[in-house]
């Protein structure tokens, strides 16, 4: 059995060499060599569209594919038979990544990181940023402490998230498909939108991409927002409808948005959002940097040869 891994990061293999399989890497900009087209495992990441087509093309006998991302929409689109090939993703190996992103933009859009930013490159001293301030003003959102903090999308991200923002001081409470309470953190239903939204301080959007979360946030529910709240993104960027929020920005009908993920992406120079008001733009930095591929890769090459189910399969 061979099995080829990717260039494009650091992977220590030696996990992988007690399991008898010839193990090979491969350049994921470039075609696969013709000696390699055997291979009955692929794992992958950042692979070009042209990579990832050639390889469906021509890897007759690939059994399973490891896609080292969250969302393995580049495999899924490249012409692999999914009747024939396991797909598995790299659900979990982002979770602290993506959790401390989020925290670090709920934490610039309290204290205003970014526009003390703004000033810095003018050289002026911002006096209404400094000095004396009132403490946990109602009606802002200034701090984490106290604040009601919303998270639509509670998965293994959310619950990675949480525990810094209650050590923080804030309310954490989650919207999920199903109700329930996940590590202590009370999650809702999607129909408790209506009453939880104008308590929220923050709302953190994790959602996967998907027909059903496409526009999740739209002006409806844009307007259900407090005039102080913020909206991080960190999920998918279309579940976003963004003229909507540009439209909330531009009215002050919202306090700000800090997005990581964007409808398309990277940003169009065309798009609204660069200058809107208070609106932080992170060019989808959040994840990037799966940990702990190795040991899920070694995991689910023993079941793939034992025959048993394989985590985080679709």
């Amino acid at each position: 059995m061979k099995l080829l891994y990717p260039t494009s990061l650091a992977l220590d293999v030696k996990s992988l060499e007690g399991y008898s399989v010839d193990l090979q890497p491969y350049d994921v900009k470039e075609p696969i060599p013709e000696e390699h087209t055997d291979a009955s495992v692929l794992v992958t990441w950042t692979n070009s569209a042209s990579n990832l087509s050639d390889a469906a093309k021509r890897l007759k006998n690939l059994g399973w594919i490891q896609s080292l991302a969250a969302g393995p929409n580049d495999v899924l689109g490249a012409g692999f038979d999914a009747s024939k090939i396991k797909i598995t993703t790299g659900s979990g190996l982002h979770d602290r990544t993506v959790a401390e992103h989020a925290l670090g933009l709920l934490l610039n859009a309290a204290r205003r990181f970014y526009e003390m930013r703004d000033w810095q490159l003018q050289s002026k001293w911002p006096q209404h940023l400094g000095g004396p301030q009132p403490d946990r003003p109602k009606g802002k959102f200034t701090t984490l402490r106290d604040a009601n903090v919303l998270i639509w999308g509670y998965g293994n991200i959310a619950k990675a998230l949480a525990p810094s923002l209650t050590l923080l001081g804030a309310t954490v409470r989650g919207v999920a498909r199903s109700q329930g309470v996940r590590n202590g953190v009370e999650v809702y239903g999607e129909d408790k939108l209506p009453e939880l939204l104008p308590q929220t301080d923050a709302l953190v959007m994790i959602l996967p991409g998907s027909e059903s979360t496409k526009h999740a946030l739209n002006a409806e529910r844009l307007k259900l927002l407090p005039n102080h709240a913020w909206v991080v993104n960190v999920g998918r960027g279309t579940s976003i409808d963004e003229e909507a929020l540009f439209s909330a920005l531009e009215s002050s009908q919202i306090g700000g948005a800090a997005l990581d993920v964007f409808d398309q992406e990277p940003l169009p120079g065309s798009s609204k959002l660069w200058k809107a008001p208070n609106c932080i733009v992170s060019p989808h930095a959040a994840g990037g940097r799966p940990q702990g591929a190795e040991a899920l890769i070694a995991e689910n090459l023993r079941k793939f040869i034992a025959g048993q189910d394989l985590r985080n399969i679709i």
